[in-house]
């Protein structure tokens, strides 16, 4: 009798707990499954939706481009010669004009100085020449006078006086002559002399090498100690004219480029500072192996920290219109295609809804059809037909 009466209070304290027991476990269920649950009893979750509103709205074209200067002279010799000095260094702004390399001159100079001893040396004879023929017709004038002063006293013949005159012309005729001949510089030694100076001047001259137009430095290919030979770059130049902007549209975007389209330029390195440039050349044709078309840009303000080759972002304004119906462009889907469309909310559930866009914009795009003001629009994240709760 006694097992049988411990055998009854157990079973009564295990009916008990069994209904506790699967209160417990539909509480772990509904902690560990709130998405399906949610599903099941008809619950949807908060999305972020954007109304349908008025803005104005842009098409930006984005191109990389490279700043270019519009001349890139290299400098070089003329002659053949030892560089002695290199006056310049990589990135120096220098002016028309500047010594920048110094070839060795010593042999140059001594040239100088031989043609310049030549010269005085012809000069000289030259000279002499024209002294003497002077000499020789004052004195022919001095003895004509004194003939003629003979002959009044009848101490001389007039044969004598006659002669005396012939001898007086022909001294004038040669030293006329001879200061004619000086003057236009017809004095064949003195001519040669006055030819090799100019040879050995311009040889020197060649020595050294000046820029031929203001601008930077932008390669130094020389150093001390290395022969320079005619043709031979020695450095290279960036003009200091206002660069351009050079960068290469898809032929697809021809019909938007037109001639004097302004647009905003950012160096890759400066993105937060812009500056204004517009559009001066379009390619006549398109490059077939890339399928793209070369624009130039011109800078009426270039910023000092431009430099060339360096990487730009360009951005042309080529659409733009004010005051119309917009959605974020994030929202759009299937765009490109014929058919377009966003999600909107209709009673608590994403509808999917055909569009008609405009301008596409780089965060907005115009509406054109298929939406009304006020209308919201959901995100992309949302799948058609889901329950949605719109959290504006």
């Amino acid at each position: 009798m006694t097992p049988r009466s411990t055998r009854q209070p157990r079973a009564a304290v295990s009916n008990d707990i069994r209904p506790r027991r699967r209160r417990w476990w539909l509480l772990a269920l509904l902690a560990l499954a709130p998405a399906p649950l949610a599903l099941v009893l008809g619950c949807s979750d908060a999305v972020e939706a954007t109304r349908v509103e008025r803005r104005d709205v842009t098409r930006v074209m984005v191109l990389t481009g490279r700043v270019r200067p519009p001349t890139r002279p290299s400098v070089g010799a003329t002659t053949t010669g030892i560089v002695q000095r290199v006056l310049v260094r990589e990135g120096e702004q220098v002016r028309a004009g500047q010594l920048l390399v110094q070839l060795d001159d010593a042999q140059a100079r001594a040239a100088v100085a031989e043609a310049r001893a030549a010269l005085v040396s012809a000069s000289g004879q030259a000279q002499a020449v024209r002294t003497q023929a002077a000499t020789a017709l004052a004195q022919a004038e001095r003895d004509l006078e004194r003939t003629r002063r003979l002959y009044e006293a009848g101490a001389v013949s007039t044969r004598e006086v006659e002669a005396a005159v012939k001898a007086a012309e022909d001294a004038r005729a040669i030293a006329t002559a001879a200061q004619a001949r000086a003057a236009a510089g017809n004095f064949a030694e003195e001519e040669r002399a006055q030819a090799a100076l100019a040879a050995a001047e311009a040889r020197l001259a060649n020595t050294r090498i000046t820029a031929p137009e203001a601008g930077t430095v932008i390669a130094r290919l020389v150093d001390p100690g290395v022969v320079a030979t005619p043709g031979q770059p020695l450095l290279q130049l960036a003009a200091a004219a206002s660069p351009e902007i050079v960068a290469y549209a898809s032929e697809d975007n021809l019909a938007d480029l037109r001639l004097g389209a302004s647009a905003l330029i950012s160096a890759d390195a400066y993105p937060a500072e812009r500056f204004g440039a517009r559009i001066t050349w379009i390619a006549p044709a398109i490059d077939p192996a890339q399928g793209t078309v070369e624009v130039r840009f011109s800078v009426s303000e270039p910023p000092a920290h431009l430099i060339p080759d360096m990487t730009v972002s360009v951005n042309i304004e080529v659409a733009s219109r004010p005051d119309v119906l917009v959605v974020p462009r994030a929202a759009v889907r299937g765009l490109g295609t014929p058919e377009p469309w966003v999600l909107v909310d209709n009673g608590g559930q994403a509808e999917r809804r055909r569009i008609e866009v405009g301008i596409i914009g780089e965060a907005h795009i115009e509406v054109v059809g298929g939406l009304v003001e006020g209308e919201f629009v959901l995100p992309a994240s949302v799948q058609p037909g889901a329950r949605v709760r719109v959290r504006n």
